[in-house]
């Protein structure tokens, strides 16, 4: 095994991406927990979005339950719809979502997506898209519970195998 020099970069923070419903498959909020869990764990601060509903609450609570740090970060017009949570060390209230997206993005050191809807996949097409202009290089994955992803990530083949988007990405679907 080699070993990690010790000028490299540690993750320290993780924004996770995902829904603020539960999804129609208990292995979305299973795997919300589990998430929770490594975490908390390793050391690993959450940054997420501030709710307390779905995914969202899944995740933030088991980094709590299990000792971790969370970091919710949600605008100001979502605070009683998405139930924001009050447990969290850190509650960042900002006035939009653009807000939200930007302070999420400079807080964190990688981004993991879970399953969600309109507004997790326009959060993941985001990071994506400064990744490959350049404007970070932090990792972002996709955790593709029971294949979420796979349409995703079918389109993604179709747009590299019809050149429909810029050479970088071609190393990496």
């Amino acid at each position: 095994m080699s070993k990690i020099k010790p000028s490299m970069n540690k993750i320290k923070t993780v924004c996770v991406y995902c829904g603020s419903g539960p999804g129609t498959n208990p292995r979305f909020v299973e795997a919300a927990i589990a998430l929770g869990k490594i975490l908390a764990d390793n050391g690993v601060s959450l940054v997420y979005g501030g709710g307390s509903n779905g995914l969202m609450g899944a995740i933030a609570k088991s980094t709590l339950d299990h000792g971790g740090n969370v970091i919710g970060i949600i605008p100001e017009f979502l605070i009683s719809r998405e139930n924001a949570m009050a447990r969290v060390q850190e509650l960042i209230v900002t006035p939009d979502m653009h807000e939200r997206k930007r302070m999420m993005f400079e807080r964190s050191d990688a981004f993991v997506a879970l399953p969600g809807g309109i507004g997790t996949l326009e959060e993941l097409v985001e990071q994506l898209t400064w990744q490959q202009l350049g404007r970070h290089a932090k990792p972002v994955l996709l955790a593709n519970i029971d294949s979420f992803w796979e349409p995703l990530l079918a389109l993604l083949t179709h747009m590299r195998a019809t050149e429909s988007f810029g050479r970088l990405w071609q190393s990496r679907f």
